[in-house]
């Protein structure tokens, strides 16, 4: 990357222009009709584009899907300033104001030397701030639109730190095993409300379980996602360089590819640097 030649708040100023010039009256004729409903999806898909350039470590890649990600935050906010509800100032006044007051540790005398006593803290601050006071439960800032997985150790996070947990990971094990016999039931029965709340249920304690060990259970699927689709590419390779297609290759075949890409993978991940 090239030495910065302003300075950050200057970057930031040169791009608020930017927006006030796209949403002004000789704007884009496409910015000037967003709505906070119609940029939604854009904000999802900015974000899981910014994780997938994290996991390719390209800080190149990284540095343009970052950007686009603050585009969306500016772009609401002035959406927000055009209705006289706030601009982007406002936010990173409340952000910085927040950053101070939930690190008493930092900016005042509180004490707070582990990462576990600063979480405990970051929480019980944050109960006491306004709009929160009056939440009945402790589960309530879960947000509702987490992907499953993410949602789903959130909640058991929250709970554990409320002393909602297991003593050992082999109580948490046993409750797998457990979930297993009841999903193998549920398949003999053939019904499908069954399967699906045993299937939960089974998802469920899997990511108790990664809680338990401090493994996101999310990043450990996307993980999971990604070398699936690199094994599966390699036996669509593995099949054209033949001239076939996947529909006229046997499985045992492409199970042999699978298992070779398998194991390409392994040498590679094994080399020393």
């Amino acid at each position: 990357m090239n030495t910065p030649r302003q300075t950050p708040g200057e970057a930031f100023a040169k791009l608020a222009s930017i927006i006030d010039t796209l949403m002004g009256e000789n704007g884009c004729a496409w910015d000037r009709v967003q709505t906070r409903e119609s940029l939604k999806p854009y904000l999802v898909e900015e974000t899981y584009e910014t994780l997938d350039a994290l996991d390719s470590n390209q800080p190149e890649k990284i540095v343009d899907e970052m950007g686009d990600l603050l585009y969306q935050i500016l772009f609401h906010s002035k959406i927000a300033e055009a209705h006289g509800e706030f601009s982007i100032v406002d936010v990173l006044d409340n952000l910085s104001e927040k950053m101070v007051r939930r690190h008493p540790h930092v900016f005042h005398t509180a004490e707070a030397d582990t990462p576990d006593k600063v979480l405990h803290q970051w929480e019980e601050i944050k109960k006491r701030e306004k709009g929160n006071q009056d939440k009945k439960s402790v589960l309530d800032n879960i947000p509702k639109a987490l992907p499953g997985l993410a949602r789903a150790q959130k909640l058991q996070k929250k709970a554990a730190r409320n002393g909602f947990d297991w003593d050992q990971i082999e109580h948490v094990v046993g409750k797998l095993d457990e979930e297993v016999e009841e999903f193998k039931q549920a398949l003999e029965s053939g019904n499908i409300a069954d399967m699906t709340g045993e299937m939960g249920d089974l998802l469920f304690v899997m990511v108790n379980i990664a809680r338990f060990k401090k493994i996101d259970a999310e990043e450990a699927l996307r993980a999971t996602n990604n070398k699936f689709i690199r094994r599966f590419q390699h036996i669509e390779q593995r099949v054209a360089e033949k001239g076939a297609t996947l529909k006229d290759t046997p499985l045992e075949e492409m199970e042999h590819y699978w298992q070779e890409a398998k194991n390409l993978q392994s040498s590679h991940s094994n080399k020393t640097p």
